[in-house]
């Protein structure tokens, strides 16, 4: 799948609304990705204009919160320049898209291992459920980028987002205006094993 190779993910987009159709295209992808029991544990809020500009102002209050109390990850503060520069993608991007569990359950939870093996399975579901957004997104033209810098203001998000569920990521999209190249991966042999 040609998809595969292509997609990159973008951190500069043009000013340029993506349709609704596109939009909704996307998203279906998204809806057909397998997951464990057919528990199907996703839902998306699809931002546009001022509420995704609410959320960039969220992302900005949590990462500074973070930044300066660093309750929640005290070890990422070399991370925090990273996420700052997240928020200014998602401002630029036409659209943010927040995937969440609906079921989830919130960082703070003490989880019985059952709970544990759930949370797991859904959020394995749910990255396959972005990764088939990404790929029809780049099939259609429009570039992407997967962000889970939300952790950096997750209470913040959380607390806007209450009823729609845990917040598992985000996604900004929109017409690239950079055509970066491929990122290093890992070769063959390094990451696989015949046992």
């Amino acid at each position: 799948m040609k998809e595969i190779y292509e997609r990159r993910s973008i951190r500069d987009f043009l000013s340029k609304d993506i349709p609704a159709d596109i939009l909704h295209k996307i998203i279906e992808a998204a809806l057909k990705a397998p997951s464990a029991k057919n528990r199907q544990p996703w839902s998306f809020a699809v931002l546009t204009w001022g509420a995704k500009d609410k959320l960039v102002d969220l992302m900005r209050q949590g990462i500074e919160k973070e930044y300066n109390t660093m309750k929640l990850l005290p070890n990422s503060t070399k991370y925090i320049m990273s996420a700052q520069h997240t928020a200014d993608i998602m401002e630029q991007a036409p659209v943010v898209i927040v995937v969440f569990n609906p079921k989830g359950k919130s960082l703070y939870d003490n989880l019985t291992p059952e709970e544990k093996i759930y949370e797991r399975a859904d959020i394995q579901s749910i990255g396959a459920a972005i990764q088939n957004m990404l790929l029809e997104a780049t099939s259609l033209g429009i570039g992407t980028l997967w962000i889970c810098d939300t952790y950096f203001a997750y209470d913040d998000l959380r607390e806007h987002f209450k009823d729609k569920g845990e917040i598992i990521a985000a996604v900004a999209l929109g017409y690239p205006a950079e055509t970066p190249s491929e990122r290093p991966r890992k070769t063959f042999d390094e990451a696989v094993d015949f046992l």
